[in-house]
């Protein structure tokens, strides 16, 4: 095996170690959400909310994508209906058959229509994956983020490849339950930290910023 194979090799085997790892933190964090009350997600929900909407950040943005959860998922219904209701362009994704994420605008809760995997998304008109890279500032899904800002999500790569396009001086913020923030978790280079997260007790945690 010369040079040049044993450097693949070597990243092959990280890559999969990565991946092993990802996957045990996902079933971790999953069986944990499990747990809660529909009572116990709304609360947190609403913890998120307030905290969200007095970020600063968040006051002066004209335009914000932000997603609507679904399942175990802290609840954002009401973050985005807040957000809408006093006068903020939001937008929501709308997973395309690649697997890549469209946007289109939310226009209230009877703008929700059902789509895939059991998501509601907006009904109206696409505005193309690079709408995302318009927004003032990002709210993402996250099941864990470590104090570095690595973000772990569900695996599918969806939001990866939306976050990939965001500028790096956009807020890119993670919505969290109050113990998900941890100290480290397996990263990969073309992993995309955030810049913050939010949970129901703590409120918001900046994160250091990427050389």
């Amino acid at each position: 095996m010369n040079v040049q194979e044993r450097k693949e090799h070597q990243e092959h085997q990280e890559h999969k170690e990565h991946k092993e790892h990802k996957a045990l933190w996902r079933a971790r964090v999953l069986e944990a959400r499990g747990r809660l009350s529909a009572e116990e997600r709304a609360v947190a929900g609403r913890g998120i909310r307030d905290a969200v909407l007095s970020l600063p950040e968040l006051g002066m943005a004209g335009t914000v994508a932000v997603y609507y959860s679904i399942g175990t998922e802290p609840e954002t219904r009401g973050l985005v209906f807040g957000l809408w209701k006093r006068g903020t362009y939001v937008v929501l994704p709308v997973v395309r058959g690649d697997g890549d994420l469209d946007w289109a605008s939310y226009e209230g809760p009877e703008s929700m229509v059902a789509g895939p995997r059991g998501l509601l998304e907006p009904g109206e008109t696409r505005r193309g994956v690079e709408a995302v890279a318009r927004a003032d500032a990002v709210l993402v899904p996250a099941l864990a983020v470590d104090r570095a800002g690595n973000r772990l999500g569900r695996g599918g790569g969806s939001f990866d490849r939306a976050l990939a396009r965001v500028g790096p001086l956009v807020p890119l913020i993670a919505l969290l339950y109050d113990d998900e923030l941890v100290e480290r978790l397996p990263a990969e280079p073309h992993d995309i930290p955030v810049r913050a997260v939010v949970r129901p007790t703590h409120g918001v945690t900046p994160l250091p910023t990427p050389a």
